[in-house]
């Protein structure tokens, strides 16, 4: 991935840019060739095919501008690949020798409307090309001389050693003049000095800091700069089990993940990007909080209609690729605890909490009064009939416990006595007919002996001490039935089956939320062997999908995922810093509270 924190391009080891949405995450895409052919676009820069004998790729530094060095019979050349943190809005693609005299090959086919729409191609007064369809406008600028074949931009090239041949790629909208001409190597330099003095900045332990670097650059790649708004990933439809439907858009803000962003975030030591996920999360819910959501739009769009490109393929011919997210309309109660547990969190770490913020916990608890005793569609979304899922159940629970340590601690004012009689309730009832004393662990679902991933979440939300059999017994049921390969599965088994087309991969952040709960109940050895399982699953260039197929030997789901990233960069601090999420979230940590007076 490469991006300028408000979209992202996927570049591929064969030189091939095949996604691209442009001027943001969830616009159309104009290189689409992901989910399809390359006639539905792509950017091509390479050697000819038949010379390369090796690839190697990494990033340059800590930073988000990607090295491909090819290897050919005739000498070395390096694509180096980079998008500038925006003064305008641009891709550059700089070509340099490094040994030899290499014949390079460019293939550039621009495809708006998600590879449906063909531009009307023309030249500026200043010789670039610029490429129009309705309101958007493409302007590529090189010394390489291009043609038009087929409805295809093509040229060819060479570079010797210590060559360097530059395209500039810029957007604009179409009805005004075309974006001016930059620099590319000024704006190579610029960005790898603000892209290292980003990451510089984190107060993270040495020996963490190196293991999570690459996560914190990719999650800090996925905030969209102009609010604060988190994606779940720059990407739509890549399949979580190939060539069938579970093709789902994660170019959108889902509240679940609050949490456990806020403290990979401030235990890293961002405050600003903390602060900023925190007050998006604030913006996108006011209004009604009885029409909360699960996931908003980038600036806090509600409308998120889902439909289909029936024109493309598919990635790997899994279909349909679904624009937009029906799971919008889901009521989901887990995210009433995300909420006001990150802001509980965001006070313990600092972060003021204002009275309109305030207000708005009480009102989405006056919500909750009367919800939280009925089904929804839990943690992982199903559009199946509701049910009384346990883990939704539990972060009821939170909302309420979260409340009451707001009152309790920063001496915030509300009904705490009410919240706690809630609390208690909930409490009970989940100890009742959450947990089955045959199989001595939770379930997935109240009268259910199924199991569920999310109930690796449990010791982490404090619902019960660490030391507490319940907690094991459940940790015990999940490794011997929810394991594939050395990682673990989001569903039970006997649910894939029976109401799934077949097993999906593993969900990484369920492995890393088991080594959070081996860290939490002592078991570090077991901990650190399943983080360097995990760790070893980062492809090339350190970068982690939504899951892994242990048969496959791939990764699987949208990518980059900044859940599983996420989960990289608390488990790392649970075993190696010296603020641990875990502990944090859970109430163990013996960290002093913030003072009463700065909470508000």
């Amino acid at each position: 991935m490469i991006g300028d924190c408000e979209s992202a391009a996927l570049v591929g080891r064969n030189g091939s840019i095949d996604w691209l949405c442009w001027p943001r995450f969830d616009s159309d895409a104009c290189f689409a060739a992901l989910l399809g052919s390359p006639d539905n676009g792509r950017w091509l820069i390479a050697p000819e095919e038949a010379s390369i004998l090796s690839v190697e790729r990494s990033y340059r530094g800590d930073t988000l501008i990607l090295d491909t060095r090819f290897a050919t019979q005739a000498g070395t050349v390096r694509v180096t690949d980079f998008m500038p943190l925006r003064n305008g809005i641009e891709l550059i693609r700089q070509v340099t020798g490094e040994s030899g005299s290499v014949r390079m090959t460019t293939e550039f086919v621009l495809r708006f409307g998600y590879g449906a729409d063909v531009p009307w191609v023309s030249r500026t007064p200043d010789g670039a090309l610029q490429a129009v369809a309705g309101p958007d406008m493409v302007v590529l600028r090189t010394t390489v001389a291009l043609r038009g074949v087929g409805m295809k931009t093509v040229g060819e090239f060479t570079v010797a050693e210590g060559e360097t041949v530059s395209f500039v790629m810029s957007y604009g909208r179409s009805h005004l003049p075309p974006p001016p001409a930059i620099d590319p190597d000024e704006a190579l330099a610029r960005t790898q000095a603000q892209w290292t003095e980003w990451l510089g900045r984190s107060n993270a332990e040495p020996a963490a800091k190196k293991i999570i670097a690459r996560s914190l650059i990719t999650l800090k790649a996925l905030i969209y700069a102009p609010t604060g708004g988190i994606v779940a990933a720059p990407t739509t439809s890549l399949p979580e089990t190939l060539g069938e439907a579970r093709n789902w858009d994660y170019r959108f803000c889902w509240l679940r993940d609050a949490t456990l962003t806020l403290m990979a975030l401030m235990n890293a030591g961002f405050f600003d990007e903390a602060k900023a996920w925190r007050d998006w999360l604030q913006r996108a819910i006011a209004g009604n909080p009885a029409a909360v959501q699960i996931m908003y739009g980038l600036a806090g769009e509600r409308r998120l209609s889902e439909w289909t490109a029936d024109w493309l393929p598919g990635y790997e011919g899994s279909r349909p690729v679904r624009i937009g997210n029906a799971a919008a309309g889901q009521m989901q109660l887990d995210v009433y605890g995300e909420v006001i547990d990150s802001f509980y969190q965001g006070l313990k770490g600092g972060l003021a909490l204002d009275a309109t913020g305030w207000a708005l916990v009480q009102a989405l608890l006056h919500e909750l009064d009367g919800r939280w005793s009925k089904p929804d569609h839990g943690i992982w979304e199903s559009r199946d009939e509701p049910r009384h899922y346990t883990h939704s159940k539990i972060m009821c629970w939170v909302a309420y416990d979260r409340a009451v340590r707001m009152v309790e601690t920063f001496g915030l004012e509300g009904p705490s006595e009410r919240w706690r009689q809630t609390r208690d309730a909930i409490h009970r009832d989940v100890c009742a007919r959450g947990f089955d004393r045959n199989i001595d662990s939770f379930v997935a679902w109240y009268g259910s002996d199924l199991l569920d991933a999310s109930l690796l979440l449990v010791p982490m939300t404090g619902f019960l001490p660490p030391d507490d059999p319940r907690l094991h017994g459940t940790i015990a049921a999940i490794e011997q039935r929810m394991m594939a390969g050395g990682f673990v599965l989001r569903h039970d088994p006997g649910l894939v089956e029976r109401n799934l087309p077949t097993r999906e991969g593993a969900f990484l952040a369920c492995s890393f939320w088991l080594a959070d709960a081996y860290a939490l109940l002592g078991r570090l050895g077991d901990a650190e062997t399943l983080l360097r399982r995990l760790l070893a699953l980062r492809n090339d260039v350190g970068l982690l999908a939504e899951e892994y197929s242990g048969p496959l030997g791939r990764q699987l789901g949208n990518f980059p995922q900044a859940f599983s990233h996420v989960g990289l960069i608390n488990t790392v601090h649970n075993l190696m810093h010296s603020k641990k999420p875990a502990e944090q979230r859970s109430g163990q940590d013996a960290r002093q509270e913030a003072p009463k007076e700065e909470a508000v």
